[in-house]
């Protein structure tokens, strides 16, 4: 691309998140756009504020100290920039802060329209507290009560191919109506119409003497084709209105927004997207972005594309993990004895104070601990297989991931959670850039593009994790590898063990696997390649010949120290 710009902007981003809220500044050095500084505080969404500008103008200043930029006057961001180069050109806001939308979902049939429904949902921050269908064997009283006490925010309705059912939809918008006609005004739900179209407008006329619909395209236009990206457009633009009188300061600052603030997973995904096209591989690109009370997750492989929101995280979200984790699966990845009660009750106390630090290794330990249950859950729900399979890069932003824990520990955490099978090289976020590109991209492209040939994201290195059924110590590999100036070196690896790779960060390499017994690089054991380069990250390269699933020894004793060798193996 030319490193020449026609008309350059700067440009501001934030992201308000439950705990800690993000500003990035943006601007060309050298004919070229490069993130500039960014700074972190504190998200002031809750007591005593209740307000994101008291977090706004806490980072603004942080990033004024930084740079030495003016960037507000009388508390106020200076918009557009000025000649004497204070202010900035553009603003755009992304959020992840708030409690989820409460949401009744009705469709017509289980394995249908309402799964088509959940997709959707599972795209930004919602929860589904009931769901009617045609299976739902309760009386139509008992379904109407149970629309009211779940409250919700929002009632997503699909069901019905296009010019297919037609009396079975209308009785359930009929079935709604009688739940709205009992609520009062202010607080009847926003409605989502997205089922067969043929009846629109008879959906619109029943609705609309209680509710105004929003209304977009079927998300199941026929038996065998999904359309969900409208509904999930229109789904964000709900999320931020509800937003908006949820968040105090929100609706003030969307005046003054390049675009509409959005949802930060609706961000981070369309650069997840973006990278996956910049590709042009058969490989996915997989982004997880860890945050205290979700996580978010994007996935795009060739033109598969999805988002899904996860109500697991680091603090808020915590209580959510431990509600489906059993306390011995969080326990097996500690190097040392913690009482269960100790553990327990350090996890909890975390739901409460999620922006607290742990002060002793015990504590780190449990943290780490939880982390990689939270990982193998977000594996669990994106994968069926032995493993994680098939994405090249894995991108991983979030502050318990990118920047509470050393590369080491990052990289082991990683492994240990999600257990990728075959070739994938991670990289780390550790400023929340994907999210503020993806809210950026639509603005200014060249920008993006730009920012991230600057390596502004970090390569934490390659990992290669081939299956073999061999017994643990057995050798079963020789991998040799050339670096660019020619020097080579041959390192044998064994059932069980982690072995990391000297590969320079940045410089390219060329290896070569030799199996000394039967293994594979992929589920189905159909790879061929033997011979391929990568780059060298923080830490080089790494060989996980540990095996998939992984699994840990029954004996307390024997596991500590097996954690603790696999630790020290990365320099952790």
């Amino acid at each position: 691309m030319s490193s020449s710009i026609v008309e350059a902007e700067s440009i501001l981003a934030v992201d308000i998140g439950s705990v800690f809220t993000r500003a990035l500044l943006f601007d060309v050095v050298e004919e070229r756009y490069r993130m500039i500084a960014t700074a972190q505080v504190r998200s002031t969404i809750g007591t005593p504020y209740f307000d994101i500008s008291e977090s706004i103008f806490l980072a603004l200043t942080r990033l004024e100290e930084i740079t030495g930029r003016h960037l507000m006057e009388e508390a106020h961001l200076i918009l557009p920039a000025q000649d004497d180069g204070s202010g900035v050109d553009r603003f755009v806001l992304t959020f992840s802060a708030g409690q989820p939308l409460r949401v009744v979902a009705i469709g017509l049939l289980e394995d249908v329209s309402l799964a088509s429904a959940r997709k959707v949902l599972e795209s930004t921050y919602c929860q589904i507290v009931e769901q009617i269908g045609l299976n739902d064997r309760r009386k139509p009283e008992a379904q109407i009560d149970a629309i009211l006490r779940a409250r919700p925010d929002l009632v997503l309705i699909a069901g019905g191919t296009d010019q297919g059912a037609t009396r079975s939809m209308a009785k359930l918008v009929d079935l709604l109506v009688l739940a709205l006609q009992l609520l009062p005004p202010e607080n009847r739900p926003d409605v989502l119409y997205a089922g067969n179209t043929a009846i629109t407008k008879q959906v619109a006329d029943r609705l609309e003497p209680f509710v105004r619909p929003h209304v977009v395209p079927n998300v199941r236009p026929n038996i065998d084709q999904e359309n969900l990206l409208p509904a999930q457009e229109k789904l964000s633009e709900i999320v931020y209105l509800r937003r908006s009188h949820q968040l105090g300061g929100l609706q003030s600052y969307s005046t003054i927004s390049s675009i509409t603030p959005q949802p930060s997973l609706r961000a981070f995904g369309r650069m997840v997207q973006f990278l996956s096209k910049l590709s042009g591989a058969s490989q996915g690109v997989l982004g997880i972005d860890l945050g205290s009370a979700t996580t978010g997750v994007a996935f795009a492989r060739q033109d598969n594309f999805s988002t899904i929101a996860l109500p697991y995280g680091s603090g808020y979200g915590l209580a959510a993990a431990l509600e489906q984790t059993p306390l011995e699966s969080i326990t097996r990845w500690l190097p040392m004895h913690a009482p269960d009660e100790t553990v327990r009750d350090y996890l909890w106390h975390r739901t409460l104070y999620p922006a607290s630090v742990p002060h002793d290794l015990e504590y780190q330990a449990i943290e780490q601990a939880m982390l990689r249950q939270i990982l193998a859950l977000v594996a669990r729900r994106i994968s069926s297989e032995e493993g994680i399979y098939g994405f090249e890069p894995i991108l991983v932003s979030g502050y318990a991931l990118t920047q509470a824990l050393s590369p080491a520990q990052a990289l082991l955490t990683l492994l240990d959670g999600l257990q990728p099978i075959g070739v994938t090289t991670f990289i780390l976020d550790p400023y929340g850039l994907v999210t503020a590109l993806g809210a950026i991209a639509p603005l200014n492209p060249t920008l993006v593009v730009q920012t991230l040939e600057s390596n502004a994201l970090l390569n934490l290195g390659t990992v290669i994790a081939p299956i073999s059924a061999a017994r643990y110590g057995t050798p079963v590999l020789n991998v040799r590898y050339e670096l660019e100036n020619g020097e080579t070196s041959t390192i044998e690896v064994r059932q069980g063990t982690v072995i990391p790779l000297p590969i320079p960060n940045g410089q390219r390499a060329r290896l070569h696997l030799h199996p000394l017994r039967p293994l594979r690089l992929t589920p189905d054991g159909k790879d061929t390649t033997r011979s391929f380069r990568i780059t060298g990250g923080l830490l080089g390269a790494v060989i996980d010949a540990r095996g998939r699933p992984l699994e840990l020894p029954t004996d307390s004793a024997r596991r500590r120290d097996l954690l603790k060798r696999w630790m020290a193996a990365l320099g952790s």
